[in-house]
């Protein structure tokens, strides 16, 4: 489910994390992986797979593309639905800034950007430092956590900041063009 709301990837069922092959009974896997992405996801994750004999086991890849239906939610053991974000090889939750800017990142309007000394505070803090999470900005700049979500999520659509995932927290930073230092 996160690679659909990714870049879209491959996973290999029966190959460990080690490398070693283990192998599958890939008629039962594609089932499960199926019944999965459509009972566990909304919406729904589609995918298709390849089996591969190695060794004289059976591996399933499974190839995930990116989805025009983004955010996909995944259901937990305890019935809550939540997005995730995938990142090399981890699965990150998605904040709600990156959730809003999914929901609007295929929208026909623009964006209307309001620029405002919080939009210059934001600028010049990312001209100086490697990035700034939602929480410092909310308090540097002296405005309401919401008010940074919405400023944070209109850069994000722009293409002028974009999200880094570092361990347990999302940090903001400049995109930089070619040639940029």
């Amino acid at each position: 489910m996160a690679f659909a709301n990714t870049d879209g990837g491959r996973l290999l069922v029966g190959v460990k994390d080690n490398g070693a092959i283990a192998g599958v009974r890939s008629e039962e896997e594609y089932f499960m992986l199926e019944a999965a992405a459509k009972m566990h996801c909304r919406p729904p994750v589609v995918f298709t797979f390849k089996e591969w004999r190695i060794a004289k086991k059976a591996v399933l890849e499974v190839i995930v593309f990116r989805s025009p239906k983004r955010p996909h939610f995944a259901e937990n053991a305890e019935g809550e639905w939540h997005a995730y974000v995938r990142v090399a090889d981890q699965n990150f939750p998605a904040n709600r800034v990156l959730l809003r800017v999914w929901k609007n990142e295929n929208r026909t309007r623009g964006v209307f950007l309001h620029f405002t000394e919080a939009e210059r505070f934001l600028l010049r803090t990312l001209e100086d430092s490697a990035g700034i999470t939602l929480s410092a900005f909310s308090r540097h700049a002296r405005i309401t956590r919401a008010r940074a979500e919405n400023i944070l999520v209109k850069f994000v659509l722009l293409k002028i900041i974009r999200m880094k995932f570092e361990g347990n927290q999302v940090i903001y930073t400049l995109v930089r063009r070619p040639g940029e230092s």
